[in-house]
């Protein structure tokens, strides 16, 4: 086939239209919608005899990402429903597509199906995916639904594998990427393989058609720089190098006609000729001209052949139209072609890497296009949604934003935001993770099943129950909790009550706040297991029973996970309702389940539009947002990186007072999560704000705003001071759901930062064994084991394990506080975790002791109360870094309450679960210091918190 055509070359105005006589199909490598809406494209249609448009996401960037084009779209589409920003992209580009195929309809009919097709690709993300590939180039054929649509697949190894089940399908495929001829040779297969297959099931093989897309011009980019180095370093090949400039990509393209020639005429394909199926036809991609020392239309005039296509981008389009010469140059000088592939081997120039680098790169820009993409759409998306939407700013010193940006690129080019969302554990530590991520889709679960609530509600409603009372641990309570303390009591609703506390003053200050005989109970507990919920339980079904004079199993709902002990429990007492939770979904991940929703249901709070309101901030999120842009994912690198690079890992929360008890929700989320293998976050809640001068290099400041609430005075100081800070505003309370969920996909990104599971929590299960031991031992013998204080003074009795009691010495409260907080050191913290009723009073105590701590220390304070706290912060304490001084506060109950059914009292229990989490501290070799009064709480508190004072200020 080699050799040079007599027909003489024309030039003009028309050369487009005149490639037709060649046999060549021009179509344009653009899209854009006004391009399209204003005629333009029918124009070349009309001047030119433009038979195709390709599209890819580069193309796509250009067109959405700019302009204002497609925001009418965009705002009648969020105004029904609000799409995450890859369904808002895809609904907006088959628009484009289904648009643009109405335009070419007719060359389709014209030609008889061998032009006037629109390329869409798949997802460039899945370039290394074969099932991925097939299955969304079957989704994307049938979504958009036009006969002269070409689904566009990579021409990777796995993207050929698709190429063959997508022509099988009888998919018109447009095979992308292509550089190597072997791999154009290999796609060749793949498609004439899929058509046998096709015929063997005796369907038709003549309505497909099929292009291979040839990338040319970016391997002379390659091969080019690589000549000018080894010129320019004075190569002894120098004069060949240069010879060879400019002509690898032609001579590649015309030896892989050749292989379509020869393919062609082979037995093999000429009987599926005879069936009536179309070759697949080369066509030539990248062909606008990046060194300007070559022709503007190199790319055009040199690969001109029949049955094969150009797609050209509207630059070259114009110039070749303008003065592009015709001629049948594709058959010219094949030997000559030969010898330039053979040259370029011997001197060296690896063809073969070449192509393969191009190959992957190809897949990484167009991955990169995507992502520019995207988050156009997301910044367009949020712009629209506006108060909609919480907003969430960062103000971070430079050091740690670059790392933060260097890691929001990489979570990008690893694909980490779409591989969270498949729930890959390799994500994490390629553990367990994956069984524990059902929270990342609840919200669209119960939405699906929504009316199940809203059914409770009315009948709870209709029931005219005055008070609900849960009773719950860590994160069966603390979600509620939120939800109580932000909404309040709805009008005409009954009021919510949380209970978490098994101190037995606390248990009997609740049930006097409720009117028994009218109060819906819910035992809300995952596995059944835990203690607080079911001696709580045990202890107001006894008293419901008597204030009813019967079972009142009608006043009491559950809330458990599937087959568990509280299901049978429920059974056995013929409860009213039970509800059940995902198993996929740990505690502290489960406020936007039945875990949240019950309470929420039951206390007039419209959950349809809480979780509506909540799914805005799951699609800010979810997969198709590349890490730079979305919200959940920034935050968590921000705190995963300030913490990893910075040892800024004592995250302070700040909130507005409509919803300051989402700080204590978020302690557990943080301290559960992150608190494990000496790493993780320090969580910081209701800590009033100092003065730059107490804090040290170990904070970042999250602060959480309602409405128009200005952000605390004294941030700003601590902000120029080089302190990050997270501002996170609500528009309203009913984005609290958003809040939830943006803080559980951050700390989950936070576990990946620092390797680790963030869905165990294996020493808050320490804490329960040690407690077990100690309330079985009661049972048994009627008493705790005997303990012996190592100092007293006054009402005051000191315990600690042999090695604390070494650093501490004995003698005056006063001496033992100050050789205890005299081991507090620079990113240390103090935490003050009191085993007492949680009433007004007491947490106000705990508010002055911690702010003397940490004005006269200069470090973190937290201020816990026990046994609540067990299940939220213990976790850290124990297992994260080993950075916290404790003070552990009990006291002698001044009445208890005993347990129905058990030997022990709500007191025992207490005071078990306080000597086993001192127990656990001990032995994680924490410095930790016990004070037990004895006598008035109220005048054991002031007597203690004088005895602090004196020794941290020596007056």
């Amino acid at each position: 086939m080699a050799g040079t055509s007599n027909t003489s070359p024309s030039r003009g105005a028309d050369s487009i239209r005149k490639l037709g006589e060649y046999k060549q199909s021009p179509w344009l490598d653009f899209i854009q919608r006004s391009y399209t809406e204003s005629g333009k494209l029918k124009g070349l249609v009309d001047l030119d005899d433009l038979r195709g448009v390709t599209s890819n996401p580069a193309i796509f960037e250009k067109a959405i990402g700019s302009g204002t084009d497609y925001d009418p779209q965009i705002n009648e589409l969020l105004a029904k429903d609000a799409l995450p920003p890859g369904e808002l992209y895809e609904t907006l580009a088959i628009t484009d597509i289904r648009a643009a195929c109405a335009v070419m309809h007719p060359v389709f009919e014209k030609t008889k199906k061998i032009d006037g097709y629109v390329s869409l690709e798949v997802s460039p993300y899945l370039a290394f995916d074969t099932k991925g590939t097939i299955e969304e180039a079957r989704r994307l054929w049938k979504e958009v639904d036009r006969d002269n649509l070409m689904i566009k697949i990579p021409g990777t190894k796995e993207g050929t594998v698709a190429v063959r089940d997508a022509i099988e399908d009888g998919i018109n495929v447009n095979v992308t990427l292509l550089f190597a001829l072997d791999a154009y040779k290999a796609v060749l297969e793949a498609y004439i393989s899929g058509l046998e297959a096709r015929a063997a099931k005796g369907e038709s093989v003549a309505d497909i058609a099929s292009v291979a897309s040839f990338f040319v011009s970016r391997i002379d980019g390659k091969i080019d720089a690589e000549i000018d180095r080894r010129v320019a370093a004075g190569d002894k090949d120098a004069e060949a190098l240069k010879a060879l400039r400019g002509k690898v990509a032609i001579a590649n393209a015309k030896l892989a006609y050749q292989h379509y020639l020869e393919v062609t005429k082979s037995p093999r394909w000429q009987a599926l000729a005879q069936k009536g199926a179309q070759p697949q036809r080369l066509l030539w991609a990248s062909t606008g001209t990046k060194d300007k020392a070559y022709s503007d239309v190199l790319y055009v005039e040199e690969l001109i052949g029949e049955n094969t296509v150009n797609t050209i981008p509207p630059a070259t389009f114009d110039a070749f139209r303008d003065h592009g010469k015709i001629r049948a140059s594709l058959i010219e000088n094949v030997d000559a072609a030969r010898q330039v592939l053979a040259d370029a081997k011997r001197l060296g120039l690896d063809l073969d890497g070449v192509t393969s680098t191009l190959v992957v790169e190809g897949c990484a820009a167009f991955s990169k296009s995507f992502d520019t993409l995207l988050g156009a759409v997301a910044a367009k998306r949020e712009a629209v949604l506006g108060k909609r939407l919480l907003h969430v700013s960062a103000d971070l010193p430079s050091e740690l934003r670059d790392i933060v940006a260097e890691a929001e690129a990489t979570w990008s080019t690893e694909g980490l935001v779409r591989r969270l969302w498949k729930k890959d554990a390799s994500v994490w530590t390629n553990g367990p993770e994956a069984k524990w991520l059902g929270w990342l889709n609840i919200v669209q679960e119960r939405l699906a099943h929504v009316d199940e609530l809203e059914t409770l509600a009315r009948d709870v409603k209709a029931r005219g129950f005055s008070d609900v009372l849960l009773l719950g641990m860590g994160g069966s309570s603390l979600g509620p909790e939120v939800l109580e303390k932000t909404f309040g009591q709805k009008a005409g609703w009954p009021k919510l009550h949380v209970l978490d506390s098994t101190d037995p003053q606390q248990v009997s200050t609740f049930e006097k706040a409720v009117d028994v005989k009218k109060t819906l109970f819910i035992v809300a507990s995952k596995s059944g297991g835990t203690l607080e919920p079911n001696i709580l339980f045990a202890y107001f079904w006894d008293v419901a029973k008597k204030a009813l004079g019967k079972d009142p199993g009608d006043n009491f709902i559950a809330i458990t996970d599937p087959n568990s002990h509280m299901q049978d429990v429920a059974k056995e007492h013929h409860f009213w309702r039970t509800f059940f939770g995902d198993p996929a979904i740990g505690g502290r991940f489960s406020v936007l389940s039945n875990f949240g929703l019950v309470p929420a249901a039951v206390s007039g709070i419209e959950v349809r539009k809480f979780l509506e309101s909540t799914r805005l901030m799951i699609e800010s999120c979810d997969a198709s947002v590349p890490a730079e842009v979305n919200p959940g994912i920034s935050l968590g690198l921000i705190l995963g990186h300030a913490a990893k690079n910075f040892g800024r890992d004592k995250v302070t929360i700040q909130a507005s007072e409509g919803i300051a008890s989402f700080g204590a929700w978020l302690e557990q989320l943080v301290a559960e999560s992150t608190g494990k293998i000496g790493r993780g976050l320090v969580p910081i809640d209701e800590e009033e704000l100092g003065s730059p001068e107490v804090y040290g290099k170990d904070r970042v400041f999250v602060d959480l705003l309602l409405g128009d609430e200005k952000p605390n005075s004294r941030l700003a100081a601590l902000r120029n001071a080089g302190s990050p800070v997270v501002t996170v505003r609500l528009t309203d309370p009913e984005q609290i759901g958003q809040a939830f969920f943006l803080f559980e996909l951050a700390i989950a990104v936070v576990g990946s930062v620092l390797d680790i599971d963030p869905f165990d929590q294996p020493d808050v299960e320490f804490s329960k064994v040690e407690t077990r031991k100690l309330t079985s031992a009661y049972e048994e013998t009627g008493s705790l084991p005997k303990e012996a204080p190592f100092a007293v003074d006054g009402d005051l009795s000191f315990y600690a394990d042999d090695k604390n009691v070494a650093a501490l010495g004995k003698g005056d409260a006063v001496s033992i506080l100050k050789k205890h907080f005299a081991r507090v050191g620079a990113g240390d913290y103090v935490g003050l975790l009191a085993y007492i009723e949680r009433d007004l009073e007491t947490r106000r105590w705990a508010q002055d002791v911690r702010m003397k701590l940490r004005d006269a220390l200069k470090v973190a304070t937290a201020a816990e109360f026990g046994p609540r706290f067990l299940h939220s912060t213990g976790q850290a304490y124990k297992g994260g870094p080993n950075s916290g001084v404790f003070l552990q506060v009990t006291a002698t109950d001044a009445n208890d309450l005993p347990v129905p059914g058990y030997r022990f009292t709500f007191g025992v229990v207490k005071a078990a679960q306080a000597r086993g989490d001192f127990e656990v501290l001990s032995s994680r070799e924490r410095r930790a210091l016990r004070v037990h009064i004895n006598g008035s709480l109220e005048a054991g508190l002031k007597t203690l918190a004088d005895a602090i004072s004196k020794a941290i200020t020596g007056a």
